[in-house]
């Protein structure tokens, strides 16, 4: 799944971001772009739960696909 995430500026935030989505049931593989402001989550973790650990984290999900 590709989320589109708002508010990460720098590598931390990155960082943080992974751990979030990481720390999710389901999650196998998580990889995220500063750049494109975007991750990309394998597994089968439900939507509703990655963004919720998003917003936790400080940040917010404005779209996915």
């Amino acid at each position: 799944m590709e989320l589109v995430i708002r508010g990460m500026t720098c590598q931390h935030c990155v960082q943080t971001v992974k751990k979030a989505l990481s720390g999710v049931p389901g999650v196998t593989n998580v990889e995220v772009s500063l750049e494109e402001e975007k991750a990309w989550v394998e597994g089968d973790a439900p939507l509703e739960a990655l963004a919720e650990a998003v917003k936790k984290a400080g940040y917010e999900v404005v779209s996915h696909a």
